[in-house]
C-alpha cells in the first residue's frame, strides 16, 4: 500500500487541493470555489470526497495538510481571516480529519510554502532561512532550526506587518505603514500611482503589477523608480529581519519576485547596506525554486511529510 499526503490550499477566491508523494511528485490535482460554500464543513466533505476520488488503487492518506490565511497550528483552526468569508474561529483541521478518517494538520498558507521549499526547493538541507511571498500581500515562514517559528500561539513570524513608516499607508490588519503595504503587488501598483501622479500623468485604472514590470522593461522611469523604492524598503526590512535569526539564505517567492533583477538587485543591495557588520556579505537572497503553481498543494503536504520524516 502506497502512502500519499493530501494537499489543501485555502484562498478567498479558489481551494486547490492535490495528492503528493513522498517525493514531492503532485499525481493529480482540483480545485473548487471557496465562495460557493459559506459553511466551512461543507467545503471539508466537499474537498474530502473529491480527494477520495483523487487517490489511487492501492494508496492511503498520511495524513492532509492544509495551508491557510491566518492558520493556527497549534489548534488547527483559521482565526479571523479578513479575506474569507467565513467568520471568527473555525476548526477546518478537525473537519477535514473527520471527512477523511486521517490527520489533517494546518497552518499559515505562507508557512506551509516556506516548508515546501525545506522539503522540495532551493531550501533543502538548510535549518536556517526565510522565506518571503510577494503577492497581493507579503507572508512569511521563518524556519530556525529545521523548524518553522511558531510562537506561543501559533501566529509568530509575520514579516508583513512589521510597522516601516508609522502613520503610513492603511493596511488590512488596521494599522499604518506595515511593510506589506509597500512590498507586495498591490504596494508597488500605489507606489506606482503615487509617482506618476508628481508628474500629473493620467494612470489607468487597470494598473498592476505585471503592466509596471512591462513600463519598467521598457525603460520607464517611474516604474523603475517604483520596483528600487520597493527593493529599498524589503532590503531594510530583511536585514532587520536577519538580527533576529541569523538565516543561511532568504527566499523570494510570488509574482513580484519573477520581476528578476528589477527586484532582486535593490533588495541586495539594500539588504547588504543595512546589515550589521558580522553578517555582510555572508547571506544569500534567492529566487524560490518552487514553481508558482505547484508551491501551495506542495507546501500543504508538505506539512503531512515533515511529520512522517
Amino acid at each position: 500500500m502506497i502512502r500519499l499526503a493530501a494537499g489543501i490550499d485555502i484562498g478567498g477566491t479558489n481551494s486547490r487541493f492535490g495528492i503528493v508523494d513522498a517525493n514531492g511528485k503532485i499525481l493529480a490535482h482540483d480545485s473548487i470555489n471557496t465562495t460557493d460554500f459559506p459553511d466551512a464543513k461543507k467545503l471539508a466533505k466537499t474537498i474530502a470526497h473529491k480527494i477520495s476520488d483523487l487517490l489511487p488503487n492501492d494508496s492511503e492518506l498520511a495524513g492532509v495538510g492544509i495551508g491557510a490565511p491566518n492558520g493556527n497550528f497549534f489548534k488547527g483552526t483559521i482565526e479571523f481571516a479578513p479575506n474569507l468569508q467565513w467568520k471568527g474561529v473555525v476548526p477546518l483541521a478537525k473537519y477535514f480529519s473527520s471527512a477523511l478518517h486521517c490527520k489533517a494538520i494546518l497552518t499559515n498558507d505562507a508557512k506551509a510554502a516556506a516548508l515546501g521549499e525545506m522539503l522540495f526547493g532551493g531550501a533543502k538541507g538548510m535549518k536556517d532561512f526565510i522565506f518571503i511571498t510577494l503577492g497581493t500581500g507579503l507572508g512569511s515562514g521563518i524556519v530556525v532550526n529545521g523548524e518553522l517559528v511558531y510562537g506561543h500561539d501559533g501566529f509568530a513570524g509575520e514579516v508583513g506587518h512589521v510597522i516601516m513608516i508609522p502613520g503610513g499607508r492603511i493596511c488590512g490588519c488596521g494599522r499604518k505603514g506595515c511593510l506589506e503595504k509597500y512590498c507586495s503587488a498591490t504596494g508597488i501598483v500605489t507606489t506606482y500611482r503615487e509617482k506618476l501622479s508628481v508628474t500629473r500623468k493620467k494612470i489607468s485604472d487597470e494598473v498592476d503589477s505585471k503592466y509596471i514590470y512591462e513600463r519598467a522593461q521598457q525603460g520607464e522611469q517611474a516604474a523603475i523608480d517604483s520596483f528600487n523604492y520597493t527593493g529599498e524598503m524589503l532590503g531594510l526590512a530583511l536585514a532587520n529581519s536577519v538580527a533576529y535569526t541569523r538565516p543561511e539564505a532568504i527566499f523570494l517567492f510570488g509574482g513580484l519576485a519573477q520581476a528578476g533583477k528589477l527586484i532582486f538587485n535593490p533588495v541586495r543591495k539594500n539588504f547588504e547596506k543595512n546589515l550589521l557588520q558580522i553578517y555582510k556579505g555572508k547571506i544569500k537572497i534567492l529566487p524560490s525554486k518552487l514553481k508558482e503553481d505547484d508551491a501551495a498543494i506542495l507546501g500543504a503536504a508538505s506539512l503531512v511529510w515533515k511529520e512522517v520524516k
